[in-house]
């Protein structure tokens, strides 16, 4: 059931959250539902969709049916590790998931668990990704998934890594899918990999963050011969999460 779908602001939606309020922030809990059932988590890590297995439930069943064992998979702002944690159990021990995210407290959680939960075939990359390599501002926004690189007076300095340059260097190999949910520097990132996105079109799976972003993603993959699709139900200029397949046609 996913009951992330039920609007916070309904009644059924408050009362069905006001149990989770009393669980110690530490609490480990098994995930109870999904294709990572019975896996470990953390409650205070995120929000407690992702134990109750409900979290972007539309796009992690997207996620399910579209990796494949023994894939390789990026995962650009992996935030506390859910992603991760169902890219390395779809890819199985033959594939491997790169997971990138530099702020500190979220490393803290992705880390505790990748080891809660044996995942070895993930490797983490402590750095944003971006279209320089160097250091940047961050700034943590209002919560720990809303971080992002700012110009000036962020709050953190951060690495910066660009996926062409990893990928030519040998650092990483050619991914298979990318996931990328780093809150407005999703174009940084993509012109930072076109090279490796004319030679290889891996699958995307988008989230946009602004108008101005959106299309600029939007216009750069489909001068690719990109085709994009929404996942949320809007059309393509109202959606803010895309997969993105390379149509060879």
């Amino acid at each position: 059931m996913n009951w992330s779908g039920i609007s916070d602001k309904s009644l059924l939606g408050k009362v069905l959250r006001l149990p989770l309020r009393l669980l110690p922030a530490q609490t480990q809990m098994p995930i109870i539902q999904g294709r990572l059932k019975g896996k470990r988590w953390i409650v205070g890590s995120s929000n407690h969709g992702c134990w109750l297995g409900t979290y972007e439930f539309d796009k992690q069943h997207l996620f399910e049916r579209t990796i494949t064992q023994g894939s390789i998979v990026f995962d650009l702002g992996g935030h506390v590790g859910i992603y991760a944690l169902l890219a390395s159990e779809l890819v199985g021990s033959n594939g491997k998931v790169f997971v990138f995210e530099p702020m500190p407290r979220n490393l803290f959680y992705l880390k505790e668990h990748l080891r809660l939960n044996h995942a070895s075939n993930v490797v983490v990359i402590e750095a944003a990704v971006s279209n320089k390599r160097g250091v940047v501002s961050f700034d943590e926004g209002s919560s720990s998934f809303t971080g992002h690189i700012v110009a000036t007076d962020g709050k953190l300095k951060v690495k910066t890594v660009v996926l062409d340059e990893l990928i030519s260097t040998g650092e990483i190999p050619i991914p298979d899918y990318l996931k990328i949910d780093i809150e407005g520097a999703e174009a940084l990132a993509l012109s930072g990999a076109k090279s490796m996105l004319v030679k290889f079109h891996p699958t995307i799976f988008l989230a946009t963050h602004g108008s101005s972003v959106h299309q600029e993603c939007c216009r750069l993959l489909q001068s690719l011969d990109y085709e994009l699709q929404p996942i949320d139900g809007m059309n393509l200029e109202q959606s803010n999460e895309i997969l993105a397949t390379y149509n060879a046609s």
